[in-house]
């Protein structure tokens, strides 16, 4: 029985040590049952915001954020890179900048191969864009078709994605078909028109 127990306690320390690139905070934020409200970023975005969906990420058990999808009109869920939205990512935990930056290109990179120009150009530029975050503080971003995407922290301008591909691979974490969660995507887009 202790080896068994031994065996279990190794593989999920093992595991863990893997998820370094979500390295767990220790703070946790209040959990808020109540649905996301529009914020100033969105009132500036979008003409009449509508939340789209909502969902709380969790990985092996640990809440991670809740994520809020915007837009100011109805859109068909296979034709989002073709409308404006808002992203809005409120973290649970704290993280640091660079793991965000790093699971970020691994979840695109999963999406479809990047070349190895679109790995170090891409890379570089969510490395300096990514803040550290604290359980409580959000992350938004506005995505414009044909411009790119706009990022917010705690609703001030971090930068922007100009690389307008870049900008759909990376909203396309959350909402593109061969992303990793389908829950989280369907739970997002579930008010979009089929």
């Amino acid at each position: 029985m202790t080896t068994r127990r031994a065996a279990l306690t190794l593989g999920f320390r093992t595991a863990l040590a893997g998820m370094s690139v979500w390295q767990i905070g220790l703070a946790q934020a209040d959990v808020n049952s109540e649905p996301a409200q529009p914020r100033p970023a969105l009132q500036a975005a979008l003409r009449t915001p509508r939340l789209v969906g909502q969902h709380r990420f969790t990985y092996w058990g640990f809440e991670v954020y809740d994520a809020s999808l915007w837009a100011s009109a109805p859109f068909a869920a296979l034709d989002w890179v073709k409308q404006v939205l808002v992203l809005e990512l409120r973290y649970l935990r704290d993280f640091k900048g660079a793991d965000i930056a790093q699971r970020s290109m691994d979840e695109m990179q999963g999406q479809r191969p990047l070349s190895a120009a679109q790995l170090q150009s891409w890379s570089a530029t969510l490395q300096a864009l990514m803040p550290n975050v604290r359980a409580g503080e959000q992350i938004t971003g506005i995505y414009t078709p044909d411009k790119g995407m706009q990022l917010l922290h705690q609703d001030r301008v971090l930068g922007e994605l100009r690389d307008t591909e870049l900008a759909q691979r990376f909203l396309g974490i959350w909402l593109a078909t061969e992303t990793s969660q389908r829950k989280l995507r369907q739970n997002l887009l579930a008010g979009a028109q089929p």
